[in-house]
């Protein structure tokens, strides 16, 4: 089930407070997860919902918002798997959407980075800083184990990272996608067209939405 949300109304008729879940929203980036659960591995892509938008974060070329919204658990080239309510908050919607694309301002696409800057952060600092919680820590860690992800990662997620011109902060047909076909290195090393390339989307169209970043 998706973010349930309440509202009351004072004697003007006015909202008095607005109360929403916090909901994360999980998903496969790739069916062997299925199997590598088993072992406590897997590689996952995360969103987190509120007042009915799910809110992510992905890799581009550009010094610009890498924060985009979708249908909740519908985000486009991921496999959804599961949704974890992380607390509530009293926040109206408008205000809501001013704190997300304040936070946008901090999540640049070119800033992504497999270790230190994924999806999973995102949706990991958006949560302690709504609900004071982290997401579970089986969510991001892949990250955490960082020199042992070329090992684990297959070479058909190694796709091109989304090339989105800042100016025109929605997805529209323009929005193009290709899978590396190329034959799997003899490195062990991960690139940094990689590093933006995994847990981002890998799927691009026109549900999803870049949140422009607010100015100062």
């Amino acid at each position: 089930m998706g973010a349930e949300s309440s509202t009351a109304m004072n004697s003007d008729g006015n909202n008095k407070n607005v109360e929403t879940q916090v909901v994360l929203n999980v998903y496969d980036l790739t069916p062997i997860n299925n199997y590598m659960v088993w072992f406590g591995f897997g590689i996952f892509h995360s969103g987190i919902e509120v007042h009915g938008k799910e809110y992510g974060f992905g890799a581009h070329d550009f010094p610009a918002s890498g924060v985009f919204e979708v249908e909740p658990r519908s985000c486009p080239g991921f496999i959804y798997r599961s949704s974890i309510v992380l607390g509530h908050i009293t926040m109206p919607p408008t205000e809501f959407r001013t704190f997300v694309e304040n936070a946008a301002s901090e999540y640049h696409g070119d800033t992504y980075h497999l270790i230190s800057k994924n999806c999973n952060h995102f949706t990991d600092d958006i949560s302690w800083r709504l609900t004071g919680k982290h997401i579970p820590g089986w969510v991001n860690r892949l990250a955490r184990l960082g020199a042992l992800c070329s090992c684990l990662l297959p070479e058909s997620l190694q796709v091109t990272t989304v090339k989105q011109m800042p100016e025109y902060h929605d997805c529209s047909e323009e929005c193009t996608e290709s899978v590396s076909t190329t034959t799997a290195r003899e490195s062990t090393e991960i690139d940094d067209d990689q590093e933006k390339s995994l847990l981002s989307p890998l799927a691009v169209s026109g549900d999803v939405t870049f949140v422009k970043e607010a100015h100062s």
